[in-house]
């Protein structure tokens, strides 16, 4: 079977990435390993992903191979100012769940958006009563190198085509 349109597809794979300051590209490095005992999936055409990386992946089939780098602007592009943005302390008490070590200077905090969605944000620096955080995403600014495998192709199912996403283990058994 092949990579195409509401397709689930999972994938092994190893990322590296690299940044290029004053026109010198660094050595890229590992930042994340998924392997067969923890595949990555996600719903091909509705991922969220860039979409040049599902645009290389597509047509292709289980066991394939890919070896492929974005450049910053294919993935995340460059981070936004806009995104950077103070707020009190006080919004992230241990009442809303959170943990007075999670508002430590370079700890990711889990947040929910307005409409319902798991992001992130990091915490670039603690203001005494204000904290600054980054709604930028983690790999913005970096270039991309992709070497992994297809693991696995399969239809969705109607619930996942509802749902927009990959069903959990634990969501099928309700």
């Amino acid at each position: 079977m092949k990579i195409a349109e509401k397709m689930i597809v999972g994938l092994t794979y190893e990322l590296k990435v690299s940044k290029e300051e004053d026109e010198i590209e660094s050595v890229p490095f590992s930042v994340e390993v998924r392997d067969q005992e923890d595949p990555f999936y996600f719903l091909f055409g509705n991922s969220g992903l860039p979409e040049k990386f599902e645009e290389l992946l597509a047509r292709k089939g289980e066991g394939e191979s890919f070896n492929f780098v974005l450049t910053q602007e294919e993935a995340y592009g460059q981070a936004s100012d806009e995104l950077i943005m103070e707020f009190p302390k006080s919004q992230f008490s241990e009442a809303q769940g959170f943990e007075p070590g999670m508002l430590e200077e370079g700890n990711f905090l889990p947040l929910i958006d307005e409409n319902g969605y798991p992001m992130q944000a990091k915490v670039l620096k603690d203001l005494g009563e204000n904290i600054l955080l980054d709604f930028n995403h983690p790999l913005v600014g970096f270039d991309l190198h992709f070497d992994g495998e297809v693991f696995e192709v399969r239809e969705a199912t109607e619930e996942e085509l509802e749902n927009g996403h990959v069903q959990d283990e634990d969501e099928s058994e309700d």
